[in-house]
C-alpha cells in the first residue's frame, strides 16, 4: 500500500519565536547572502517540473533526477540533469524505454552514479550514467509486476544499495559489479520504503513508512547483515522520508504526518525526532505546518542541513541548520522563485558547500520548474 504524500501551498506569514534547548530556533538571524544559499539556475524543463533527489561526487560533477511535463493528477516524464562545475544541463533521455518520474540518484565518481525510477507499466528502471549519458541495466525482477526502486546509495566500493519491494515486501537490491542479489525482506508488514543511506561498507539505513491502525506511522531500520528495525515513529499519517545515522545511537529522521482528515493536498505537520539508542525524541522544528524532507550531513557525519517546506510563510526556501545540540531555521535566498519548495539536500564531497533541490512552487502545475540552490561554494 502507498501512503499518499501531500503537497499544497498557499502563503501566509511566520511568527518569531523562540524554543527552548532541544528545540529548533525560528529566532536566527538568516545566513547572509553572500554566505549562504544562492539559487542556481536548472533550465531546459518542461513545466510543471521538479526534481525529487540531488547527489554529488564533488565541485564539478552533480546530478538531480525528477519530473517534467506534469499535467494535473497524472505523472510527468523522467527528468535528469548534471553539473559541469558551472551550470546544470539538462540530459537526454529518449532512447530509453522508460516514461515514468525518476525518483533518487546517487554517484561517487563520473563512472559510478545510478538512479532508479517508479513505474511506468510493469518496469521500474534502473540506470546507470557512463559518463555522458543514462544507461538501463539489467537486474532480477526487472519488469516483474509489483517491482517497485524507491532509492539508491552508492558506496566507496560501488557498490549499490536499493530499497524497494518485490513480491509484496519491502526489500534491499544489492549490487556488486555485474552481480544483483535480492536480500531478505524487512520483517515489517505493510511497510513503504522511500529512502535508503549508507552509514558503512555493510551498513544501510532506511526509512519510510507502516500501516498502524487506520493510518501510518514512521519507519526506520537498520541492515548490517540482519534486520534491525526500530520502534515506530507514532503518528495519524506519518511517513519518514530521509534519515541520517551518525552512529547507531545517534539517528536523525526528517518527515510529516497529514494528521486526520482533510482535502487532498491538505498540509500536514513537519516531522523531527532523533533516536538515542533506547526512544525516539521528538523535537520541535521551529515552524508547525509543512514538511521536512531531506538531511545532509557534515564532513565529520554529523547531521548538518534539513531541507523543508513552512506552509506558513512560502516566500523563501526553509532549512534547519544544526548548531551544537539545537537546530536553526534557517531562510533561503529572497526573490529567486515564487514559493520554492525543496525535497532534498545533499553535501558537496570535498567542500563544505551543499545543493538542494526541489521545485519553484510547491504545487507541480505549470508553470512550476526544477530548482536548485547551493551553500557555500
Amino acid at each position: 500500500m502507498k501512503r499518499r504524500r501531500f503537497v499544497a501551498g498557499a502563503i501566509g506569514t511566520l511568527s518569531g519565536i523562540t524554543l527552548a534547548s532541544g528545540q529548533a530556533r525560528a529566532d536566527a538571524p538568516p545566513v547572509s547572502r553572500t554566505q549562504g544559499w544562492q539559487p542556481v539556475p536548472a533550465p531546459g524543463s518542461t513545466p510543471a517540473a521538479q526534481l525529487r533527489r540531488i547527489a554529488a561526487a564533488g565541485p564539478q560533477l552533480a546530478w538531480a533526477v525528477g519530473e517534467e511535463g506534469r499535467a494535473g493528477p497524472s505523472q510527468g516524464r523522467a527528468l535528469a540533469m548534471v553539473w559541469n562545475g558551472s551550470a546544470w544541463s539538462k540530459t537526454d533521455l529518449s532512447h530509453l524505454d522508460y516514461a515514468g518520474r525518476l525518483s533518487d540518484v546517487a554517484g561517487t565518481s563520473a563512472g559510478a552514479a545510478w538512479s532508479v525510477g517508479l513505474p511506468a507499466g510493469n518496469a521500474s528502471p534502473l540506470l546507470r550514467w557512463d559518463g555522458t549519458t543514462w544507461r538501463e541495466a539489467e537486474f532480477p525482477g526487472k519488469g516483474e509486476p509489483g517491482v517497485r526502486l524507491e532509492s539508491v546509495a552508492v558506496g566507496p566500493d560501488q557498490r549499490v544499495w536499493i530499497c524497494g519491494s518485490r513480491d509484496g515486501a519491502a526489500r534491499l537490491l544489492l549490487g556488486e559489479g555485474q552481480k544483483w542479489r535480492w536480500l531478505e525482506p524487512l520483517p515489517v508488514a505493510s511497510a513503504s520504503l522511500y529512502r535508503i543511506v549508507l552509514r558503512a561498507p555493510n551498513e544501510v539505513w532506511v526509512s519510510g513508512d507502516q500501516a498502524s491502525g487506520g493510518g501510518w506511522s514512521g519507519l526506520v531500520a537498520r541492515w548490517n547483515g540482519t534486520w534491525t528495525v526500530l520502534p515506530p515513529i507514532a503518528g495519524a499519517r506519518l511517513s519518514v522520508s530521509d534519515v541520517h545515522a551518525a552512529a547507531p545511537d545517534d539517528v536523525w529522521a526528517v518527515g510529516a504526518d497529514a494528521g486526520v482528515g482533510g482535502p487532498p493536498g491538505r498540509p500536514g505537520n513537519p516531522v523531527l525526532a532523533h533516536w538515542d539508542g533506547t526512544a525516539w525524541t521528538r523535537v520541535q522544528p521551529g515552524f508547525t505546518v509543512g514538511a521536512l524532507s531531506g538531511i545532509a550531513a557534515d564532513a565529520q557525519g554529523r547531521a548538518a542541513w534539513i531541507s523543508g517546506w513552512n506552509y506558513q510563510d512560502q516566500s523563501r526556501s526553509t532549512y534547519l541548520r544544526r548548531d551544537g545540540s539545537t537546530w536553526s531555521v534557517v531562510r533561503g535566498p529572497a526573490n529567486a522563485a515564487p514559493a520554492p519548495y525543496l525535497n532534498d539536500v545533499t553535501p558537496i564531497p570535498g567542500t563544505a558547500g551543499f545543493w538542494s533541490a526541489g521545485m519553484t512552487s510547491p504545487t507541480p502545475a505549470p508553470p512550476t520548474a526544477a530548482y536548485t540552490e547551493r551553500f557555500g561554494t
